[in-house]
């Protein structure tokens, strides 16, 4: 059973069955006979319900849904879980008490594990489960989420009420639907390269940090190894070629730990590779001419070089540099 790893990493004791209940009867009115697939108990009631389907279910079909709100509405429990054992969708009551929300306040995918998600879902553990904070959390949780949609989709398409709210703070002029039209595109520029700014400056601050410990790290290496820097005082390492790598640490960063991935700079090309070890190098960055290159190596070792335009283009290349680190990551036999 796919959901048993799960509630055991939450705490809870899967083979209890006064704490994880399997089948547990959530009769509604008028039906008899009515089980849920599994319910968590606190002091013998029911404050979590699990609703099963096979991992080759679509959770999207109503139906599961509408067997998932008659368990809430004919139990105690504050909060249903629709799962087929791979995607999490959690439920509860905000619009209407005691009645199940049409839509989850959160939802987790065991394939796309995040960081913010992984914290919301530890707020479910045995050892810290409240539902009143819970109930608060979910709120807030529900109305982010439905927020962030809506920036999603105004970022791509942005709507005339949207782009009616930035004309009006800096257009004196009548605004009519020429305006309007002049300035969705105008609006959907300027949002992209805020963003694009903000990464850059945090990315450059990060920069910055890695130059300075470099710098006190060369002060204090001792003279062997000055020399051997010295040697090489030809290449130079670019601002650009650093921010590039930080971007590649960045798309890697959930699959393999940062600091694992490491560069060595050449007077040809900048290489970044897992465990500073060339023969595991996950692409090249070609910056040293007006067009630059992101390289990759086949399974053959034949490069294939791709061409970039700036460096936000390195973020289209996330399939690639996944591809990269499998086949560059060593099995369980080299381990040993």
């Amino acid at each position: 059973m796919l959901l048993s790893p799960l509630l055991s990493a939450l705490g809870y004791d899967v083979f209890n069955p006064t704490e994880v209940c399997p089948e547990y009867t959530a009769d509604a009115i008028g039906l008899k006979g009515e089980k849920v697939d599994y319910a968590i108990l606190v002091d013998g009631k029911p404050v979590i319900l699990f609703e099963c389907k096979w991992c080759g279910y679509e959770l999207d079909h109503p139906k599961h849904g509408s067997q998932l709100y008659r368990y809430l509405s004919s139990t105690d429990a504050m909060f249903g879980i629709l799962t087929n054992g791979i995607i999490y969708r959690f439920y509860t009551d905000l619009e209407k008490p005691n009645a199940m929300d049409s839509k989850p306040f959160f939802e987790f995918n065991m394939q796309d594990i995040q960081e913010s998600n992984v914290a919301e879902l530890k707020r479910f553990s045995k050892s810290v489960f409240n539902s009143s904070e819970l109930k608060s959390t979910a709120s807030n949780l529900m109305y982010t989420k439905e927020i962030k949609r809506i920036m999603s989709e105004q970022l791509l398409e942005p709507s005339p009420e949207f782009v009616k709210f930035f004309v009006s703070q800096v257009y004196s002029g009548k605004i009519m639907s020429g305006v309007i039209d002049k300035f969705t595109k105008i609006t959907k520029d300027s949002i992209n390269q805020l963003i694009s700014d903000r990464i850059t400056d945090t990315l450059r601050s990060v920069i910055e940090r890695e130059v300075e410990d470099r710098s006190e790290h060369i002060v204090k290496t001792q003279s062997p190894i000055i020399d051997s820097i010295k040697a090489e005082d030809t290449i130079v390492t670019t601002e650009e070629e650093l921010e590039g790598f930080f971007i590649i640490k960045s798309l890697l960063r959930e699959a393999v730990e940062p600091n694992r991935i490491q560069y060595k700079d050449t007077q040809k090309y900048f290489g970044i590779c897992l465990d500073g070890k060339p023969t595991k190098t996950l692409c090249r960055l070609w910056f040293n001419s007006k067009q630059k290159y992101i390289g990759f190596l086949d399974d053959s070792g034949k490069e294939i070089k791709q061409p970039i335009d700036d460096l936000n283009n390195i973020y289209k290349f996330s399939p690639e540099l996944q591809a990269s680190l499998s086949r560059v990551m060593p099995t369980n036999s080299e381990n040993n």
